[in-house]
C-alpha cells in the first residue's frame, strides 16, 4: 500500500524553533522535516485552539483553528487602513451616542472580546430621534475595499456597516445577513461567545470615503430614540484592499501592514518522486483580485513544477511546467482536495474526487523535484487574500486514478 514520503498537517501540526514540522517516511519510519517560515517585519494573528485571536511573532508559522479545524494559515501582505481598531473613543467620530466616559466606549460589564480579554468597546445610543453610529473618514486610491469589524449584541442586536452611503445589515442575535445594498458584497463569520465578524466589500472610486457602524434596534429601523443603556460591542475594525477580509491586523494611530507568508522546504529530492509520483493538497482559499498565472503554491525544481496560480479572470489554475489549465472556480466554504499524479506519460489531475482534463499541462513530463514552496509574496501570491492548508502529502509513487481494493488512489484521497 502506498504511503506518503512527506506529509504535513492532517491534524498533526508542530512548530520547532520557528519552523513548521512535516514528516518524512524513510525506511518506513517517519522523521521530522522542517519547513522554513518567513513573515518579516511584524507579528500576525491567528485563531488559537481555544477559539481566541492571538498574536504570533514574525517568521513563526500560524497554525489556525478558525472553524475548529487546525490549518496552516498563509496570507499575502495586507494593510489595515482603519486607525485605532480597538479604541473607538479616539479617531472615530460618535454620532448620537452617549458621550465617552458616561457609558459609551466602556466595557462596563467585563464582556470577553475575541482576544479572550475585555478590551472591546460598548457603544450606546442616546435618546435623540436619529441614527446612532460611529464613523471614520479615510483617504485612499480607487479600487475594491473590504470593511470588517467584530460585533456583539448588548441590548440591541442589529448593526449596519457602510462604506460611504451603502452597506449591509446584520442580525447579531442569529448571525444572519438581513439585507445587502446593490454594489456591496457581504458576509459574516461566527467567532463564538456571541461575537460575529461582519464584512462588506465595495469597489470605490472616491479619494475619500467614510466607514460607518450603525446601531439598530430592529432590522429596518435606522432612526430611533435610544434608551441610554442599550447598544452593541465593537472590536477590531479593519479596512483593506481586495475582495476578502484577511486575518485581523490591530492598529493604533497609523495604518499597519502585515507581511506576506512564505513557507518552504528545499533539498528534499530524495523524498520526492523524480520521474513519477503524486502531490496532494487539502486547502481552502479566498481570492483577493485578478493577476497573471504566476505560481503561488508548488512542488518544484529549477526546471520542473506542479502547482496552483490565479488567472486574470479570478479563477484558480493548475500549473505544470509553466503550462496553465483552468482548475476550478474559487471555493471558500468546504475547500478542495487536489491531487496531481505524474509519470512518463504526463500529469493527471483530480479535484474533489473528479478527474479534470489538463489540455496543456497534462502533456508535460516531470523529471526532477526538490522543494515544496508556498509563496504569498509573489505577484500571484498578492492576489490571494488567504489560504488555509489542512494537509500536504507527497508520494514517491504515482497513485492509480481509481482502485477497487480500498488502496489509495487519486480519486479516493481527493473525495470529500
Amino acid at each position: 500500500m502506498s504511503t506518503p514520503s512527506i506529509k504535513v498537517g492532517q491534524g498533526n501540526w508542530g512548530i520547532k524553533t520557528g519552523n513548521l514540522l512535516g514528516y518524512a517516511n524513510t525506511e518506513k519510519k517517519f522523521s521530522p522535516v522542517e519547513f522554513t517560515s518567513t513573515r518579516a517585519l511584524n507579528t500576525a494573528t491567528r485563531v488559537n485552539a481555544s477559539g481566541n485571536i492571538q498574536a504570533v511573532n514574525a517568521d513563526i508559522p500560524r497554525v489556525d483553528y478558525f472553524g475548529g479545524q487546525a490549518s496552516l494559515l498563509v496570507e499575502s501582505s495586507s494593510q489595515n487602513l482603519a486607525r485605532q481598531s480597538e479604541n473607538f473613543g479616539t479617531t472615530w467620530s460618535a454620532v448620537n451616542l452617549i458621550e465617552f466616559g458616561s457609558g459609551s466606549f466602556l466595557n462596563s460589564t467585563g464582556t470577553l472580546d475575541p482576544y479572550g480579554t475585555n478590551v472591546a468597546d460598548l457603544i450606546v445610543a442616546n435618546t435623540t430621534l436619529a441614527q446612532h453610529r460611529i464613523e471614520q473618514v479615510l483617504t485612499y486610491a480607487s479600487g475594491s475595499y473590504v470593511f470588517s469589524v467584530f460585533l456583539k449584541a448588548e441590548g440591541y442586536g442589529f448593526a449596519r456597516l457602510r462604506i460611504g452611503g451603502i452597506g449591509a445589515t446584520f442580525n447579531l442575535f442569529t448571525g444572519a445577513i438581513i439585507g445587502t445594498d446593490a454594489g456591496i458584497v457581504s458576509s459574516i463569520q461566527s467567532f463564538g461567545n456571541g461575537w460575529y465578524r461582519c464584512i462588506i466589500v465595495k469597489t470605490a472610486t472616491a479619494a475619500n470615503e467614510t466607514i460607518r457602524i450603525n446601531i439598530l434596534p430592529t432590522s429596518s429601523t435606522a432612526d430611533f430614540e435610544g434608551n441610554g443603556t442599550s447598544g452593541i460591542y465593537v472590536f477590531g475594525a479593519q479596512y483593506e484592499t481586495g475582495l476578502a477580509a484577511t486575518s485581523y491586523i490591530p492598529t493604533t494611530t497609523v495604518a499597519v501592514t502585515r507581511s506576506a507568508d512564505v513557507v518552504s522546504v528545499s533539498g528534499v529530492s530524495s523524498l520526492l518522486g523524480q520521474t513519477s509520483g503524486t502531490f496532494y493538497l487539502d486547502i481552502s482559499y479566498e481570492l483577493r483580485g485578478s493577476s497573471t498565472s504566476n505560481r503561488w503554491f508548488e512542488i518544484s525544481s529549477a526546471t520542473n513544477n506542479i502547482g496552483l496560480a490565479v488567472a486574470a479572470a479570478d479563477v484558480v489554475r493548475s500549473i505544470v511546467n509553466g503550462s496553465s489549465d483552468i482548475l476550478i472556480t474559487p471555493s471558500t466554504a468546504s475547500g478542495v482536495k487536489i491531487a496531481w499524479g505524474y509519470d512518463g506519460s504526463g500529469v493527471t489531475l483530480f479535484v474533489n474526487g473528479t478527474q479534470y482534463t489538463l489540455t496543456t499541462g497534462g502533456a508535460q513530463v516531470i523529471t526532477a523535484l526538490d522543494k515544496v514552496l508556498i509563496d504569498m509574496s509573489s505577484t500571484a501570491g498578492n492576489r490571494i487574500a488567504s489560504a488555509r492548508i489542512r494537509a500536504i502529502s507527497c508520494y514517491q509513487t504515482r497513485l492509480p486514478n481509481t482502485t477497487t481494493d480500498g488502496s489509495p488512489s487519486l480519486q479516493s484521497i481527493t473525495t470529500l
